[in-house]
């Protein structure tokens, strides 16, 4: 579970796990600081991360020799209602066609991309005042 609380004046926040922390803002031309990650990059952070994290694991599971992996997603919103999550893949490691091919599949089939594919709903859990 994420918290984000409002640090002062403006957009800026700090969100948290209990354990670790980040900030978010709004860039300056939407009225932020742009002192921090935008809400849509952590959209991206996740899926890439998880991307990353998925291959990593399949990799080890099936003894390839995978040195490095690194994933940049972008999402593409230019079309209202049809947005699209683009991402690419830098494997590195001498891997054989086929153990990239696989690590691809494992790739777009990480957990957090089968979140966003299932078309996830919005519930208020509590709405309280202070």
């Amino acid at each position: 579970m994420i918290t984000a609380r409002e640090l002062g004046a403006g957009y800026r926040n700090s969100f948290g796990n209990g354990r670790l922390t980040g900030r978010g803002d709004m860039p300056a031309d939407k009225g932020g600081d742009g002192d921090g990650f935008r809400p849509h990059e952590l959209l991206e952070a996740a899926l890439a991360t998880c991307m990353s994290m998925t291959v990593r694991i399949a990799a080890e599971k099936y003894a390839y020799p995978l040195t490095t992996v690194a994933v940049t997603v972008s999402l593409d919103r230019s079309v209202p209602d049809d947005f699209a999550f683009d991402y690419s893949l830098e494997l590195e490691g001498d891997l054989s066609e086929t153990q990239r091919a696989h690590l691809a599949r494992a790739a777009a089939q990480c957990p957090v991309s089968k979140t966003i594919g299932a078309k996830p709903r919005l519930r208020a859990a509590s709405l309280s005042a202070v």
